[in-house]
């Protein structure tokens, strides 16, 4: 039994599922079951190796390879979904519901017809899904996205010029805090530390780590310490150089980590 990892969307995280008895090839596009029902999806990876904390007995299977039928249903689910989409912003609009209506998908069966929204706070859709369940006759399934889901799914450029991290390769997004910019000397600006979607960024737990493991032999910002030349205070940090200078009586001079000694 191998396990495969398959997008249902390009800008949307990848999802893990279980294969026997089939030729996959990466960019192969397959049907898969999920508990929301049968979904056409594309392979982009055959072979995750690092399963050893995943349960693959439970894991839903791959079902076949996607047939030229299976693809013009989905092209055709694309197109009703839009239709879908169209019709419940303006039924949301006439509801007057406080909400924004980001997309519409359909399973592939079409059992289920699933709308993500952004909303500030909890909203009240029941009159808008019986709405919904009328018209197209299956079941609705509403879920409000949190500002970084919406990012995801929507996608754009960072400010490092490059696609969005969670719309890329990222599967899931770590806790960030605020303590993560500080302990990497950025300045507080919400500008410079903040992504499109307005939280901090994803990639400021990249290096996180790094940053904590080289701060323990190196002094704080401010402190008195003691070098060769005499006793001075710590007026800089080089954290990823493991360097700190020290104003020794008017003279910067800088140091290494072997050279840190507190001043007792």
């Amino acid at each position: 039994m191998k396990v495969c990892a398959i997008k249902f969307k390009t800008s949307s995280k990848s999802y893990l599922f279980k294969y026997d008895n089939l030729e996959l090839n990466n960019n192969d596009h397959v049907i898969v079951e999920t508990e929301k029902g049968t979904q056409y999806g594309k392979v982009v990876d055959i072979d995750v190796e690092n399963t050893k904390n995943i349960n693959i007995d439970k894991m839903k299977p791959v079902l076949r390879l996607a047939s030229d039928k299976d693809e013009k249903d989905y092209e055709k689910n694309l197109r009703q979904s839009k239709e879908a989409l169209d019709f419940a912003k303006k039924k949301a609009m006439e509801l007057n519901l406080d909400m924004r209506i980001v997309d519409a998908s359909y399973t592939l069966d079409k059992k289920q017809l699933t709308f993500n929204f952004v909303a500030d706070e909890r909203i009240d859709f029941r009159d808008l899904v019986k709405e919904l369940a009328s018209k197209y006759k299956t079941r609705i399934e509403l879920h409000q996205m949190g500002v970084r889901d919406k990012a995801k799914e929507v996608g754009g450029l960072g400010p490092c010029g490059r696609a969005l991290c969670c719309s890329g390769f990222l599967n899931g997004v770590d806790s960030i805090s605020i303590n993560m910019a500080k302990n990497q000397n950025i300045a507080l600006n919400p500008s410079k530390i903040n992504g499109l979607c307005g939280r901090l960024l994803c990639c400021l737990s990249y290096e996180d780590d790094v940053y904590t493991e080289h701060r323990k032999c190196l002094p704080k910002m401010g402190e008195i310490v003691k070098t060769s030349d005499g006793e001075g205070k710590v007026v800089s940090l080089d954290v990823l150089n493991k360097k700190y200078s020290v104003n020794i009586d008017g003279d910067i001079k800088e140091y290494g980590c072997q050279d840190y000694k507190k001043r007792n």
